[in-house]
């Protein structure tokens, strides 16, 4: 019998917005995901997908299994250093301690950016290069929102990214890299990595065309012609690196120079696509004036077809830009001013981060009536605190949600009322993926006309299973949504929409 291979995973990852009022500390990555080694639980989380794919392969592939630490904070503000000094370091310990190994296997996000490093991904992969050697295979997911560097490219082997967005593939994607870590384990491919810079920074939403199209074509490539695996670096335009903006990935089996061309030709035509792939954007008041009408045409339809009985589907607006997901705070009251204003009820909206008012309502226990000020406090852009009278609806200690067969945490949350308004406040930051969010708090999603999420794309495979109404609202923030007049030091190459034509192909 040969002897096992020795396989060690581990996991660290956030988002950074270099240009968020917030900073990212260890606390932040307790908050959210932190499991020491050997505790990751079987349910899979966004980056650490890794760990419960390759255990659940482990015995069929002869391996034995070393985990290391996994943990995930929900995208914030840089990096405090001595937090991704000390995380960097123990995973780096718990690596050596398991030397020698044939594999490492690590789930990363792509986009964590520290006090003193811009590159953290990469300065991890060199490290773990430099420890191993290059006898050893090194495998590595990344959210397709992150930087690709040369240091990630110079010490990976195999590279897959998440393909959608939303990220509903995200344990397919760990999957894919076990299965070409194995075939090269075995000699059965020698894998060359192939990338093209797109130079352009853009939102790539996956639920709509042409992303669509696109993303079902390279799928429909891979397994072909020696081609095995091809991913799509979106970029992450809140993250002032130099590296910032969409790439392509092409792994072939010892075929770099056919590798280069499709890289070449796929970037180019991902670059096509520049200013056509986002939604339609619409100012909050437009939003709700289109959400109020098409709530007013579902009565009329179902009044029409004599079902007064029956209830019709909820409309969702998300707040594109006050999401949590892209690291800023979540508790921009700007939308929630504007239905309130306008006196509009039989409404949800969740959430607004606000741990003070959180511990507020608990103190005042469910069923109570108080004056409330909650929100507004990270940033000058994200409105006025409102001050209003409310009831406490109900409160859940250490609330969910749920994402893909994932659980993610959103604290202590309370669900208040506020003349026919319900409002989730919340004491952990995420943005919302899954109805779930409602739900879990006692609040039936089904039977709301309108629903308010704080979310650019991930809620959208969800929600839109209870809606046939999704409107996007951009409303202006801390986040730099405009790359055109976002003030980035380190980004100095020209990508587009900086540069009109930084391929110069119009001759």
């Amino acid at each position: 019998m040969q002897p096992k291979k020795r396989v060690f995973v581990g996991s660290i990852a956030t988002e950074t917005n270099t240009f968020s009022p917030l900073r990212t500390d260890l606390q932040d990555f307790k908050d959210s995901f932190y499991k020491d080694p050997g505790d990751h639980p079987q349910t899979p989380t966004l980056c650490s997908a890794v760990f419960p794919a390759a255990r659940e392969v482990a015995a069929q592939h002869h391996w034995e299994l070393i985990e290391g630490t996994a943990c995930w904070a929900e995208p914030g503000g840089v990096v405090n250093q001595h937090t991704w000094e000390f995380l960097r370091d123990q995973l780096l310990e718990e690596l050596q301690a398991a030397m020698p190994v044939d594999i490492v296997l690590l789930g990363l996000h792509g986009a964590m950016v520290a006090q003193e490093c811009d590159d953290c991904e990469g300065e991890l992969l060199e490290a773990v290069r430099n420890l191993t050697g290059f006898d050893t295979l090194i495998g590595v997911t990344f959210d397709p929102h992150s930087h690709l560097t040369e240091k990630r490219t110079g010490n990976a082997d195999i590279i897959t990214v998440f393909k959608e967005f939303p990220h509903t593939d995200f344990v397919e994607t760990a999957v894919d890299l076990i299965r070409l870590i194995q075939a090269t384990s075995k000699g059965e491919i020698a894998p060359c990595i192939s990338t093209f810079d797109c130079k352009m920074i853009e939102v790539l939403p996956t639920s709509r065309e042409p992303m669509r199209g696109f993303v079902d074509k390279i799928k429909s490539l891979e397994g072909k012609d020696n081609i095995l695996s091809i991913s799509v670096i979106h970029g992450f335009m809140a993250g002032d690196v130099a590296e910032l903006g969409s790439r392509l990935i092409v792994i072939t089996d010892n075929a770099h120079d056919a590798g280069n061309q499709l890289a070449s030709e796929l970037g180019m035509e991902l670059f096509s696509f520049r200013g056509t792939t986002k939604p339609e954007l619409l100012t909050s008041p437009i939003a709700i004036d289109r959400a109020m009408h098409a709530i007013d045409q579902q009565a009329i339809d179902q009044k029409a077809m004599s079902q007064n009985g029956s209830t019709a589907a909820p409309v969702v607006i998300a707040d594109v830009w006050d999401n949590p997901g892209g690291g800023v705070a979540g508790d921009s009251t700007i939308i929630l001013n504007d239905l309130i204003k306008r006196k509009i009820t039989d409404t949800a909206f969740a959430t607004i981060w606000d741990p003070i008012a959180v511990r507020t309502c608990f103190s005042a226990g469910i069923g109570a009536k108080l004056t409330l000020r909650f929100g507004g406090k990270m940033s000058n852009a994200g409105g006025e605190p409102i001050d209003a009278e409310v009831i406490v609806r109900n409160t859940v200690r250490d609330a969910v949600q749920n994402f893909c067969g994932s659980i993610v945490p959103i604290g202590d949350s309370a669900w208040i009322d506020i003349d026919g308004v319900s409002v989730i406040l919340n004491s952990v930051r995420s943005q919302v993926f899954d109805p779930s969010v409602f739900s879990n708090m006692g609040i039936n999603p089904i039977d709301k006309k309108l629903l308010v999420v704080k979310s650019t794309n991930h809620f959208y495979a969800a929600f839109s299973e209870i809606s046939d109404t999704i409107l996007y609202a951009a409303v202006d923030g801390p986040y730099p949504n405009d790359p055109t007049t976002t003030r980035y030091k380190k980004l100095t190459r020209a990508i587009w929409p900086r540069v009109e034509d930084p391929h110069d192909v119009s001759g």
